[in-house]
């Protein structure tokens, strides 16, 4: 029996119970954290998907030409599966791994000017302020972070050469033309020579064309990002539907 006033004495928690405390802790921190090395290139993989790309030419269903090229030919919308696009495609590099994706945009104007059956000029101007991958951040990220388009919100093709375009067929069928020009990305402009393929079918002509490209050469750095990298060699995709 305790005497009046006297309390029951009470011990802090054991360090040795504190040692093994932190000990399972740590360990399930370490856990977890390989877990995140080991599914995390997949994981990302799986939530950032491959993008939306400018494919080229669809030539199924293409008619005879119906009018000759001589004339101003403006950049029209088109419709599907050959609608004006232009766009992106860099691979991404992860951890082990090397992942293709691209970006595009329907954004786009411009005019040719033919004549005597010779394309004399060109200009094809891009707006890069609402290009588009498949995922919203990402299209934050490559519009602020790789194209810096609060600066540098335009890119354009412009032709520099005459280039002949009377071999050109007008039965409905795709022939290729080398077309060269400048490109003007992020502010810097390089001399280019792409090869086209072109498509004359009914009131419209079509060109496409995937033109390769470092982006070091266009003053475009290394972003920012949290998983991934992105490489210095890439394309500029583009599909153009033309009217007059």
């Amino acid at each position: 029996m305790q005497g009046n006033g006297s309390k029951t004495p009470t011990h802090g928690e054991s360090p040795l119970i504190k040692y093994r405390t932190l000990i399972i802790v740590v360990f399930i921190i370490l856990i977890v954290a390989l877990a995140l090395v080991a599914v995390g290139p997949a994981l990302y993989k799986l939530i950032m998907g491959p993008g939306v790309r400018t494919d080229g030419i669809h030539a199924d269903g293409a008619s005879v030409a119906t009018t000759d090229m001589n004339g101003t030919w403006d950049v029209v919308p088109g419709g599907i599966p050959n609608s004006t696009s232009v766009g992106f495609t860099f691979a991404e590099i992860l951890p082990g791994e090397e992942k293709i994706t691209s970006g595009s945009t329907a954004g786009v104007s411009g005019e040719i000017v033919v004549e005597d059956n010779t394309l004399l000029s060109g200009l094809v101007t891009v707006d890069m302020t609402n290009i588009s991958t498949d995922q919203e951040k990402r299209d934050i990220n490559v519009r602020m972070k790789l194209f810096h388009t609060e600066q540098f919100p335009e890119a354009t093709f412009e032709v520099t050469e005459p280039v002949d375009l009377s071999a050109l067929p007008d039965t409905g069928t795709v022939a290729q033309v080398v077309i060269p020009g400048e490109l003007t990305i992020h502010g810097e402009t390089n001399a280019v020579a792409p090869t086209f393929d072109v498509l004359r079918t009914g009131d419209q002509v079509i060109v496409a064309s995937d033109i390769e490209i470092n982006r070091l050469d266009y003053g475009v750095e290394t972003p920012e990002f949290l998983a991934a990298k992105i490489d210095e060699s890439g394309e500029i995709n583009l599909r153009i539907v033309l009217e007059k």
